[in-house]
C-alpha cells in the first residue's frame, strides 16, 4: 500500500532548458504576475528572430583566419553583423564562438573569459626523463612574463599572463613529442610557452599543433558545429523550408548567460528597465541565492536625490524628538494637552526643511534679483533722460 506523503516533492529542474535550469534553487518572492502575450521563449522564437539573436559554437578549420571565417558565416546566413569570441591563428583549430547580429554585444563577455588548449610540442633532442618534462610544465603555471611572437596580431611588448593549470597528457621520447593541456588567461600565447619550455629543459622545442578545446563557457562537447554544417543547414532551409537543421546549428544567445546570477522579473517591468528605470522589489519574482537585494520602500512619487536625502534627515530628527518626548512623559514634564502643539511645531520644522532651497536654486534667485535691479536702474536712467530733453525743449 502506498502511503500519502506529508510534503509536496519539488520538480527536478536540472534538465530544464537554458536560463530555467535549476529554477527550484532560486529564492521566490512571489509567484503572482499577469502574463503578457508579447515576446517569445528563446527556443520558440520565429526563425528570423532566432537567427538574429543566435550564437554558433564553431569548430574553426585550419588555414583561414578567424576574421575570414566570421565573414563567410555572415555571407552564408545573410545577416548584417557577426563577431567572434577571441582570435585563433590561421593554423590553429578548435572552439570559436560566433555571435550573430543582435547577439554581438555578448562577444566581449566571452573574449575576456578563460581559455583551454591542447598542444603538441616537438623537442629538438631526446629528454629521457618524463618527470623532468612534467616539472617543466608545472613551473610555467601562475603569472608568467610573455612577449608575443614575431608574427602576431598584437603589439610586441612584455606583458603578464596567467596559466591556471597544466597537465602532461603524453610524452613520446622516441619521436620527441610532448602533448599537454593548459587552462590559461585570455591573450596567452602558447607558442611563447613552448619557447619557455625549451629554456627550462635546455633543449630546443617549437609548437607543432594547437587546438582550443574551450573558450569561456562553451567547450568541444557543447553543440560544436563545422562550417559545412552551417552551409548545409542554410541550403536545406532555402530548398526545403526545413528549419530543424538551422535551429540545431544555431543556439539562442541565452546559452552564454547561464553562468551569471539570475533575477526573474515580471513582464510588465521589462519595458521600464529597458528605458533606464531602476529595478524595484515589486517588479521582482525570484532571484538567485547569492544576489543581495536591499530592501527599498516603494513610494507613489519618485523624488529627486536631494529631496530624498532631506526626507531621511527629517525622519531621523522626527524619531529623535519622539524619543525625547517619551522621556519627558516619564519625567512628567509634558502634559497630554501639549502633544498637539508639539506635533504642529514638528510639522512646521519639517516643511521649512523640505522647502529650504538648494545652493543652485539660491544662485539662480540671486541672478534673477540682479537682473531686476539692473532693469530698474535702466528704467530710472531712461526716465531722467526724457525729463532733461523735455526741460530743454521748454527752455527753447
Amino acid at each position: 500500500m502506498i502511503k500519502p506523503q506529508s510534503f509536496t516533492p519539488l520538480p527536478d529542474t536540472s534538465q530544464w532548458p537554458i536560463l530555467l535550469k535549476n529554477y527550484d534553487h532560486l529564492n521566490v518572492r512571489t509567484g503572482h504576475y499577469t502574463p503578457i502575450p508579447s515576446g517569445y521563449s528563446p527556443l520558440k522564437r520565429l526563425l528570423a528572430e532566432y537567427i538574429r539573436y543566435g550564437v554558433l559554437n564553431l569548430d574553426k578549420p585550419a588555414n583561414p583566419s578567424s576574421h575570414e571565417v566570421v565573414a563567410w558565416i555572415k555571407r552564408i546566413l545573410r545577416v548584417d553583423k557577426t563577431g567572434h569570441s577571441g582570435t585563433l591563428d590561421p593554423k590553429e583549430t578548435g572552439n570559436l564562438i560566433v555571435c550573430i547580429d543582435r547577439a554581438t554585444p555578448l562577444v566581449k563577455s566571452q573574449q575576456g573569459a578563460g581559455k583551454e588548449y591542447a598542444c603538441i610540442a616537438r623537442l629538438h633532442s631526446k629528454v629521457p626523463d618524463v618527470a623532468k618534462v612534467a616539472r617543466a610544465l608545472e613551473t610555467l603555471t601562475g603569472a608568467v612574463f610573455q612577449r608575443p611572437p614575431l608574427i602576431s596580431a598584437v603589439k610586441r611588448q612584455l606583458r603578464i599572463r596567467t596559466t591556471y593549470e597544466s597537465k602532461l597528457l603524453e610524452y613520446d621520447p622516441d619521436r620527441h613529442l610532448v602533448v599537454f593541456w593548459i587552462s590559461c588567461e585570455a591573450g596567452t600565447y602558447v607558442r611563447t610557452m613552448c619557447v619557455h619550455l625549451r629554456l627550462i629543459l635546455g633543449v630546443g622545442s617549437h609548437m607543432q599543433e594547437l587546438r582550443r578545446v574551450r573558450s569561456g563557457i562553451m567547450g568541444e562537447n557543447d553543440n560544436m558545429v563545422t562550417m559545412q554544417d552551417v552551409m548545409d543547414a542554410q541550403w536545406v532551409y532555402d530548398n526545403y523550408r526545413d528549419e530543424s537543421y538551422l535551429r540545431r546549428v544555431i543556439m539562442p544567445l541565452e546559452v552564454l548567460l547561464t553562468s551569471y546570477k539570475r533575477l526573474i522579473v515580471k513582464g510588465s517591468t521589462v519595458n521600464a528597465i529597458c528605458y533606464g528605470a531602476k529595478l524595484m522589489i515589486p517588479g521582482l519574482l525570484s532571484r538567485a541565492k547569492k544576489v543581495k537585494v536591499r530592501e527599498v520602500e516603494v513610494e507613489e512619487k519618485v523624488k529627486a536625490k536631494k529631496m530624498m536625502e532631506e526626507e531621511v534627515a527629517v525622519e531621523a530628527e522626527k524619531k529623535e524628538k519622539k524619543k525625547k518626548k517619551k522621556k519627558d512623559k516619564k519625567n512628567g514634564d509634558m502634559v497630554s494637552s501639549d502633544e498637539g502643539t508639539a506635533e504642529k511645531v514638528k510639522k512646521k520644522e519639517r516643511e521649512n526643511k523640505v522647502e529650504a532651497a538648494s545652493p543652485d536654486e539660491e544662485k539662480s534667485e540671486k541672478k534673477k534679483k540682479k537682473k531686476k535691479d539692473k532693469e530698474a536702474k535702466d528704467a530710472d536712467a531712461t526716465e531722467k533722460k526724457k525729463k532733461k530733453k523735455n526741460k530743454g525743449q521748454e527752455e527753447g
